[in-house]
């Protein structure tokens, strides 16, 4: 209503647009999204799905806040805390490439948010960079996790979930574990988990190696992807990293279905790793130096394509 004043767009999906907000009582800036009550019932299902995960995550580190949700004249409206570009779209800023120091500074906060978010009884089921973004202002160097419209609870009553088979593979395809490819029921491990070890693998190498593939259909793509991920080896894939990241991997799917990570084993390697390499941990990322301007343009006019073109903006401002 009159509490929050719609400004410029930020981004849009397949169902709905993303607009920063400012709310008229204390000035703080925000984002609002809007989904039209004319989308089928299922999907205004899957909001307010969000809307109650969020809701049961609130006040944990790295989970954004969740101001509002209500009907709006024609639409559903979801206002939250105004959050920074994607990791995606930093990465693309930075050349599609991250330092090993910042993949580590991140693997230290991202496996900490899946640890609180499965404490719930919750996986994520759509582990990608573009769910991952950086906070603003005194937030800037802490890493939130977004988007839980695929997410699952995997316990009710402390009892977890069954063991399946002949699922449907629910998540981003380049990034999911080789068990959801399977048509196997998605658990804490295998599958946020392994999921998480593909992107940081991304950002080390700037792609992974079933990335570029051609099929006539997202069937065919699906497969072809699998029998590629399936077929390279972690060795292969990790070649010409440390250690810790095969490792990691190799951990990850060596748990069993009902198997809860060991998070703090899996951080203290990457701490190990961190220090060995000398590194400090001052929070500074690859994309730390991300001139003010930029992000301010980034904020006003939306950042879901602007900041793909930062480099050739750069030189202008």
């Amino acid at each position: 209503g009159a509490k929050f004043r719609i400004m410029n767009k930020l981004g849009s999906g397949s169902f709905g647009d993303v607009y920063l907000g400012l709310n008229t009582e204390n000035g703080e800036q925000v984002a609002v999204k809007f989904e039209p009550f004319t989308l089928n019932r299922s999907q205004l299902l899957i909001e307010s799905h969000k809307y109650v995960v969020y809701n049961t995550l609130q006040g944990g580190y790295g989970i954004p806040k969740i101001i509002c949700f209500g009907k709006y004249k024609e639409y559903n409206a979801l206002v939250m805390n105004l959050l920074s570009p994607s990791l995606n779209d930093l990465f693309y800023y930075c050349g599609r490439r991250f330092s090993i120091k910042t993949v580590l500074l991140l693997a230290d906060q991202l496996i900490s948010r899946l640890q609180y978010i499965h404490s719930k009884n919750i996986i994520h089921r759509d582990i990608k960079p573009e769910n991952f973004l950086m906070g603003l202002n005194r937030f800037s160097k802490r890493v939130f996790v977004t988007d839980f419209g695929l997410s699952k609870m995997y316990k009710f009553d402390d009892k977890h979930i069954e063991y399946k088979e002949g699922k449907n593979s629910i998540g981003t395809v380049r990034y999911v574990s080789l068990n959801v490819h399977s048509g196997i029921e998605q658990s804490r491990r295998r599958d946020n988990m392994e999921s998480l070890g593909y992107v940081l693998i991304y950002f080390i190498r700037g792609f992974l190696p079933w990335d570029g593939l051609v099929a006539a259909t997202n069937k065919q793509m699906n497969e072809r992807i699998f029998e590629k991920k399936a077929s390279t080896s972690i060795e292969t894939l990790c070649r010409g990293f440390p250690d810790e990241f095969a490792n990691y991997l190799r951990y990850c799917r060596s748990l069993k279905f009902e198997d809860a990570p060991d998070y703090r084993y899996l951080r203290r390697k990457f701490t190990a790793l961190f220090h060995r390499l000398n590194f400090k941990y001052d929070f500074f990322y690859d994309f730390t130096v991300i001139p003010l301007k930029v992000k301010q343009l980034c904020i006003n006019e939306g950042c879901g394509t602007l900041i793909r073109d930062w480099r050739i903006a750069l030189p202008k401002l």
